[in-house]
C-alpha cells in the first residue's frame, strides 16, 4: 500500500495564552473523507492550518507529505530550515483550500478566481474549472464578480477554485458556517461529490456533526481538556 498523502506524528502548536494543540497522529489517503469536529475554540481550525502547511509547528516528531506524483517530502525539515518558498510551492501544488467566507479576490470575476491556481502553477488550459462550475450550478455566473452573487454562490465558486488545479488534498474550514440549512447541504454535497469525483482526499472542519454524518465524512474528534487547556487530535491512516 502506498504511503498516506499526509502523515503527521506528535505535532504541537502553542499559544501565548496557555492553549496547546497536540496532534498525536494524523494520516489520510487518497479518496478518504474526514471531518474534524469539536467544541468551539477547541483548535479545529488550528489543526487544519497545520495540515495545510500554513502554520508553523512549535514541535514535531514527523511531518510527511507524499503526493502521488512524487516521493515522500519531509515537511518538518522544511520548517526547520525556514523553507517558506518550498512550503508555499507545496501548498499551491498539492492543496485546495475552501475558506469559511470563500476568500475570493473581490476585483476578479468568478472565472478569474477559479483559474488563479492553474495560472500560478503554469498549468495549461482551463482544466476541470468549467465542468465543475456547471456541475455546481454557477456556470452562467462565472463572468460576475463576487459582490454580484449570493453567499452560497460564492462558496460554490470557492469550491471550483479549490479543485481547478486538481490537487490531491482538499481542505475546507467551516465552509457552511454562514449558510442557511438548505444552502449548507447543497455546498457540502457538491464539495463531497466534486472531491470524490477527482479522487482527492477531503478534510472539512465543521461544527455541524450531523451534516458531516449525513454526507459520509468520518468524524475526527478534537478533544479539549479545559483543565490543562490542551486539545488533542489522533487519527492514524487506515
Amino acid at each position: 500500500m502506498s504511503a498516506p498523502l499526509i502523515d503527521f506524528r506528535q505535532v504541537e502548536r502553542r499559544r501565548g495564552d496557555g492553549f496547546r494543540l497536540r496532534v498525536e497522529a494524523f494520516g489520510i489517503r487518497a479518496g478518504e473523507r474526514l471531518a474534524i469536529v469539536g467544541a468551539s475554540g477547541s483548535g479545529k481550525s488550528t489543526c487544519l492550518d497545520l495540515l495545510a502547511l500554513t502554520l508553523r509547528p512549535d514541535a514535531a516528531t514527523a511531518m510527511k507529505l507524499s503526493p502521488a506524483q512524487g516521493g515522500s517530502i519531509d515537511v518538518q525539515a522544511l520548517w526547520q530550515k525556514d523553507g517558506r518558498s518550498a512550503l508555499a510551492n507545496l501548498r499551491a501544488r498539492h492543496f485546495g483550500y475552501v475558506l469559511q467566507t470563500g476568500g475570493l479576490a473581490p476585483f476578479l470575476t468568478l472565472a478569474e478566481n477559479a483559474m488563479l491556481s492553474r495560472r500560478l502553477l503554469g498549468l495549461p488550459g482551463r482544466g476541470p474549472a468549467e465542468k465543475l462550475a456547471e456541475q455546481l450550478g454557477i456556470g452562467h455566473l462565472m463572468r460576475r464578480k463576487p459582490r454580484q452573487v449570493s453567499i452560497g454562490e460564492r462558496q460554490r465558486a470557492a469550491v471550483v477554485r479549490a479543485l481547478a488545479h486538481e490537487p490531491p488534498i482538499v481542505l475546507a474550514d467551516e465552509p457552511t458556517a454562514s449558510l442557511d440549512q438548505s444552502n449548507a447541504e447543497d455546498v457540502m454535497r457538491l464539495l463531497v461529490e466534486a472531491a470524490t469525483g477527482a479522487g482527492a482526499a477531503l478534510i472539512v472542519v465543521t461544527h455541524d456533526r450531523e451534516l458531516a454524518d449525513e454526507f459520509g465524512l468520518e468524524a475526527v474528534e478534537c478533544h479539549h481538556d479545559p483543565g490543562t487547556r490542551t486539545s488533542t487530535v489522533d487519527r492514524r491512516a487506515a
